[in-house]
């Protein structure tokens, strides 16, 4: 194959980087990198923005400061698989495969685990919504973030103490929410005034106008700052000397970075420099109703139901469904009926047979303690790594960027870094 030299630095640039991800957390290392004065070359198999970067809620959500693996979870995790309603799925086809990655998940939820996940998870949302107004402001568009507001509910009005154990465990840790009912809720959201008890309202919470539309304003952006976009598979990252060689299958290209932001990808990639990360493809599924966005005015979580919907540019989305299935498995239709139900029982105004629904289902790259990889190689700092955010790659792009661009130039960060190396499990 050919070599094709990408290192060409002018007398202004750092060097050159190749970032491997083209989803929501690829652009903005991309971007950060030549904010940093990198020249900047983009990959990936498919078009900008269509990975799990398309299809999440659109919420930030900084307050999920709770690893997945806690005690909590684990207590209902059999009753929550065996529920055909309910929103955790392992498929059998793909059983045997995750056991290994399951005993990791409940190691997680040990006392000294847990509480290092959860540090992790509240120094990155903390700085979260910042990273995001440095990173728009930068390239003037700010617009794509909305303070909207979010509502946790409860249809049930037995589990008002839940909501008040919940409030008071936010409150511990900083996090700002107002226990809501009867007027105030239907005031908040008229919707659900039938079907929902009560709520805790977060009120400075954001979310982005639409995810995919988020992604291509930040594609823009780098690209009319002197970025290349290559639209091919990368089979291979391998340090050569004190450079990468990024491999594709019609060419391989030479930089003086890699960054390697491939999502649930980025394991095999890992694999062949002969790193091993526990990295499961967790699917997620989500329906979209373009003629419903009116019908909510916050983005809703259902603290029961264990699903969310809100209001986007293309209309309602319906997102949940955590299912342990990788990266081969075809769709579920079951999956998307769940989805079905559950919303049009929160929100009666749903159950119009007319509305047309779109369904998509997506890979959050997942690993046993929720927490991302943010690091460098051990014995070839030239290649980064930022990856494996779970729910929460929208809301820690930003910052995820901002945090390996530290790494490459050597900086200091406010953020114990030693939380998210690739070589902690």
């Amino acid at each position: 194959m050919a070599l094709s030299e990408m290192a060409q630095n002018d007398e202004h640039s750092n060097g050159s980087v190749a970032v491997i991800g083209a989803g929501v957390v690829g652009l903005c290392c991309a971007l950060e990198a030549q904010r940093k004065g990198y020249q900047v070359t983009l990959f990936d198999r498919d078009e900008v923005g269509l990975g799990a970067s398309f299809g999440n809620a659109g919420y930030l959500a900084t307050e999920l400061i709770e690893p997945l693996s806690n005690p909590q979870t684990l207590r209902s995790a059999l009753s929550l698989w065996l529920n055909p309603k309910g929103p955790l799925f392992l498929p059998l086809q793909y059983l045997t495969r995750i056991i290994p990655w399951l005993f990791r998940f409940v190691g997680a939820s040990a006392i000294e685990t847990l509480q290092r996940s959860r540090k992790g998870l509240i120094q990155l949302n903390r700085e979260a919504i910042a990273a995001w107004q440095r990173c728009l402001t930068d390239i003037d568009a700010t617009e794509q973030i909305i303070k909207s507001g979010y509502l946790l509910v409860w249809e049930s009005a037995d589990k008002i103490e839940a909501a008040r154990q919940h409030q008071a465990w936010l409150r511990d840790n900083s996090i700002d929410a107002e226990l809501v009912q009867g007027e105030r809720l239907a005031q908040l959201e008229p919707e659900l005034a039938k079907t929902v008890s009560h709520a805790l309202f977060f009120p400075d919470a954001c979310r982005v106008r639409e995810p995919y539309l988020l992604c291509t304003r930040l594609f823009s952006a780098f690209i009319e700052r002197g970025g290349v976009f290559i639209q091919q598979s990368v089979t291979q990252v391998r340090p050569s000397g004190r450079q990468v060689t990024v491999f594709t299958e019609p060419q391989d290209y030479r930089y003086d970075t890699a960054m390697i932001c491939a999502g649930a990808w980025s394991k095999t990639l890992l694999s062949d420099m002969g790193i091993n990360v526990p990295l499961e493809a967790e699917r997620g599924y989500h329906l979209t109703i373009p003629e419903a966005g009116f019908m909510l005015r916050h983005t809703i979580g259902s603290a029961e139901r264990r699903f969310v919907m809100g209001p986007l540019e293309s209309g309602l989305r319906v997102v949940g469904m955590t299912e342990l299935g990788g990266l081969k498995l075809h769709p579920f239709k079951q999956r998307f009926d769940v989805l079905r139900y559950h919303s049009r029982q929160l929100l009666p105004g749903l159950n119009t047979p007319e509305l047309e629904v779109s369904e998509w289902m997506g890979h959050r790259p997942t690993l046993p303690d929720s927490l991302p990889v943010i690091d460098q190689h051990p014995q070839h700092p030239q290649i980064l790594f930022a990856f494996g955010n779970q729910h929460l790659g929208l809301t820690q792009a930003a910052v995820t960027a901002e945090l390996t661009l530290k790494l490459l130039q050597k900086e200091v960060s406010m953020i114990d870094m030693s939380l998210f190396k690739v070589n902690r499990f």
